[in-house]
């Protein structure tokens, strides 16, 4: 009999260890007001850089902000960051498009968080279409109740067959 419970209840440990793991896996189904803010801030990126619009693009960022891209030069600031993709969207990325795809939002305390985006670029250069592909880290901080971007760092994606 006792080999019986202690066989339960080994059985019974078991069973919510599995349970704790697969709720951990399963994403929540509702979305914090701070997740749906840094959404918010996501698409504010994106909806800059397909209208071309290059105030509106950097107004997401933090006035000291820090802005890393794929070829490693690094912008400080805000104006610095509106400056370049006034730039940008009057030249290689007049006509392009960029579509943002956010893996992974972790917060690392109430007020900071880390952001993972993937994002796809489509443009024109030299008469013909070309794509790029990106993982993109953010670190985004909330100030007096609003998120904004602190730190952007760009890494090219390798496709296979490249």
């Amino acid at each position: 009999m006792s080999q019986r419970i202690n066989l339960l209840a080994v059985f019974v440990v078991a069973l919510m260890l599995v349970n704790v793991h697969v709720s951990d896996a399963q994403p929540s189904q509702k979305m914090s007001k701070d997740e749906t803010a840094i959404r918010k801030v996501v698409q504010q990126v994106q909806d800059g850089w397909n209208a071309h619009d290059a105030k509106t693009h950097a107004a997401a960022f933090a006035p000291d902000a820090d802005y890393v891209v794929v070829n490693g030069s690094h912008d400080k600031g805000r104006e610095t960051i509106q400056a370049r993709h006034t730039q940008l969207f009057t030249s290689i990325y007049k006509n392009s498009r960029n579509v943002a795809t956010i893996k992974s939002i972790r917060f690392l305390r109430p007020d900071v968080a880390v952001v993972h985006v993937e994002w796809n670029l489509e443009f024109r250069a030299g008469g013909e279409t070309r794509k790029g592909h990106a993982m993109n880290t953010m670190v985004m901080t909330k100030e007096g109740g609003k998120w904004s971007i602190a730190a952007f760092q760009n890494t090219p994606i390798q496709m296979e067959g490249r």
